[in-house]
């Protein structure tokens, strides 16, 4: 199922800390971790979302490179479970660690996902982990290499995720020019956040805009207005980012973006 890029909302699955990792074990056993992901993705689908991106936050440290071979397994794990669980009625992203977009790609492949969320695919960015560089020309020859060309793109360009002196607009004419589905910005302010979707557009008009982050049921009239889509977590999550998904929440988001 692919994401469609028009007033799109995409709620996080947020899941445990996974095996082989410092953490593990947080948030209950590998069974725990993987029955909260597909409990969060039906609320998600139940209360009208039309994503939602697997994303290993508890882990809290990572790894600057690829997964570890368990942490790729029980992600794919997960990720078949929540296809499976939702069907149709939610399209799958996969963001495995910081910045695993090979581990990603294939998960979302083989398991049925429709999107990655790359944190580096062009340029660099400095994180808690290291410095992480974007390989633009590996990702999307390895995209072709493995038959993944209908896995969707969305990279981010300015984020939380994602920090860089070169200008947005540089930013956003490169992501279009490699082929991306969609770029991903976000900040904790509206007015710059507004600013930014305003500086990619003049940029790149034909690409789409995902907002990344900092969102709410106050603001996403703003956003939506003139972005294309926007990932949503703790307006989502009963106790803040990272809790259980709570359909009732999801339902009023979605009642408030239909407005």
């Amino acid at each position: 199922m692919a994401l469609s890029f028009s007033s799109s909302i995409i709620g996080m699955i947020h899941i445990g800390p996974l095996p082989g990792t410092p953490y593990y074990g947080a948030k209950g056993d590998y069974a725990a971790v993987k029955a909260k992901a597909v409990a969060d993705a039906l609320a998600l689908a139940e209360g009208g979302a039309h994503g939602g991106l697997i994303q290993n936050r508890d882990d809290r440290v990572f790894p600057n490179g690829a997964a570890d071979p368990v942490v790729a397994a029980a992600f794919a794990d997960t990720t078949r479970a929540v296809v499976d669980a939702v069907g149709d009625r939610l399209a799958i992203g996969v963001q495995v660690l910081r910045n695993d977009l090979r581990a990603s790609l294939a998960i979302a492949h083989i398991c049925g996902g429709s999107f990655v969320r790359c944190a580096v695919l062009l340029g660099s960015t400095e994180t808690p982990s290291g410095r992480i560089d974007g390989d633009p020309y590996g990702i999307l020859n390895y995209r072709r290499q493995i038959g993944a060309q209908k896995v969707q793109l969305i990279a981010e360009i300015g984020s939380m995720h994602f920090h860089s002196e070169q200008p947005l607009g540089e930013l956003a004419q490169s992501a279009a020019f490699a082929g991306v589905d969609a770029v991903g910005i976000a900040h904790p302010d509206l007015t710059t956040g507004l600013d930014w979707v305003a500086q990619v557009k003049a940029a790149a008009p034909q690409l789409a805009v995902v907002i990344g982050g900092y969102t709410n049921a106050e603001n996403i009239a703003h956003y939506l207005a003139v972005a294309d889509g926007a990932f949503v977590g703790g307006a989502f999550e009963d106790g803040g980012r990272g809790g259980a998904v709570n359909v009732e929440r999801v339902k009023k988001f979605m009642q408030a973006v239909k407005k």
